[in-house]
């Protein structure tokens, strides 16, 4: 019986353009952005969920956990105590914690070389000009943990928060593990650093970071992907404090020349589409025989997949073997729908490189599979999606840092340049600023 059919499809840009499916271009059919009836009516319930968080606080949380989640617990025990998450260090196996500690390392050692510096300058008229950068004081970290548990998510968002110097690091993840959360996230918690851990989750874990309860405490800004919920309760939150950016559904695209090795190639599609039904994989080839070696084992694959019907309904609705005419266009194809990961197994991976504007994170060659990324490489897996690598970035330390301005005049500069000053204020209509520059003049 097939299980996934009706994959490979064939383009050529300079003459089928109108022709491309949305699903190479933008992602809006994945889920990746908010739209339709349904998604109107999942933002209706988060909105009530926020509004009656924000209302009634600790009781409704505790309300919304027993309803979503299935655990009955009083504002007491939503956080977790330190005893237990140190002693959850000794619940895991010797080879889970060198893993964690490992990728713990890594993710450490990216970040601490993109972290900035505050500068300054002084011109030659005693002028000082400059940039403080200082730490978000408080933040929150959301940690999925529905149909998986992610120890990983957790480092790779507590890790760079750490690095930036953040005062308070409040985590949340849902009760899904015997009405807690599951000792691996709890001891990737005590080795990473976060303050405080909480056993809540889903939009009303949000609302309780946005606004505060009495047991939960208000924060600065928001981090970490989430299913649906947690996404438009995000968004929903986001003038009230800042969040990092709207995750969509997992998603890959595959350039691969005749070089590439289909079993690999086929296994990366299969990895990324057992993250949930609307996950996204794509290949972009020139070679018909890779194309049909790469579908035929990805039927044989995704037969084995422990994961097999969410798998291949992903590949179904979202999966896509594209033949070009030549890598170019797979690049400008790859350019426009701008995926969260994309992979080059190509004879000459540098050349294309050069040529990719677009993606949330690159993979460079056959060894460079996206789970080396997801867990231990050290650039964060907290990416953008549904298309928004053309305006967004990966998670960095930068998402945890503020930058003020520093301007230091001197009564000789300030003369020397009071005219100008002046002269575009009143242009302005703005009297109240001449007139602080007049004053001074005064003097």
């Amino acid at each position: 019986m097939t299980i996934v059919s009706g994959l490979i499809k064939q383009y050529d840009l300079r003459q089928r353009r109108r022709e491309i499916p949305p699903v190479l271009i933008t992602g809006r059919e994945s889920g990746a952005f908010i739209e339709g009836e349904r998604d109107a009516s999942i933002e209706l319930q988060v909105k009530r969920i926020l509004k009656t968080v924000a209302a009634k606080g600790d009781p409704a949380v505790a309300a919304f956990t027993k309803k979503f989640d299935k655990v009955s617990l009083n504002p007491r025990q939503f956080e977790i105590k330190e005893k237990e998450i140190s002693g959850a260090l000794g619940k895991i196996g010797d080879d889970v914690r060198r893993a964690l500690e490992k990728a713990l390392e890594n993710i450490a050692e990216f970040h601490k070389r993109g972290m900035p510096r505050s500068w300054e300058y002084e011109s030659a008229d005693g002028v000082v000009l400059g940039e403080r950068i200082t730490p978000i004081e408080r933040v929150g970290v959301y940690v999925p943990g529905g149909k998986a548990f992610y120890p990983s998510s957790l480092l790779m968002t507590v890790v760079p928060a750490k690095i930036a110097g953040c005062t308070e690091i409040v985590v949340v993840s849902p009760p899904s593990y015997k009405g807690s959360i599951h000792p691996a996230v709890l001891a990737a918690a005590s080795l990473a650093g976060a303050t405080r851990v909480f056993r809540i989750g889903g939009a009303q874990a949000i609302a309780a970071l946005a606004y505060g309860t009495r047991t939960v405490p208000a924060v600065d800004k928001i981090v970490g992907p989430g299913n649906v919920y947690v996404t438009v309760a995000k968004r929903l939150v986001s003038h009230t404090v800042q969040i990092d950016k709207e995750a969509g559904p997992s998603e890959i695209v595959i350039i691969a020349d005749d070089t590439a090795n289909p079993r690999w190639v086929a296994a990366d599609m299969v990895s990324q589409a057992e993250h949930g039904e609307d996950s996204v994989a794509i290949l972009l080839t020139d070679s018909e025989q890779v194309a049909r070696d790469v579908e035929s084992e990805i039927e044989r694959q995704v037969g084995r997949s422990p994961r097999r019907e969410l798998v291949a309904e992903a590949l179904q609705k979202y999966g896509a073997i594209v033949l070009v005419s030549d890598l170019d266009q797979a690049v400008e194809l790859s350019n426009m729908r701008a995926p969260e990961h994309l992979s080059i197994m190509t004879a000459s991976p540098k050349r294309l490189l050069k040529l990719i504007k677009n993606a949330g994170a690159i993979f460079v060659g056959p060894y460079s599979p996206v789970a080396v990324g997801d867990y231990i490489a050290g650039p964060s897996h907290v990416l953008p999606t549904g298309g928004t690598a053309r305006f967004a970035s990966a998670l960095t330390v930068n998402d945890f840092l503020k930058r003020s301005t520093e301007i230091r005049y001197t009564r000789e500069k300030l003369l020397k340049e009071a005219q100008h000053i002046v002269k575009l204020a009143e242009t302005e209509g703005l009297a109240g600023h001449a007139e602080s520059i007049k004053l001074r003049l005064k003097q």
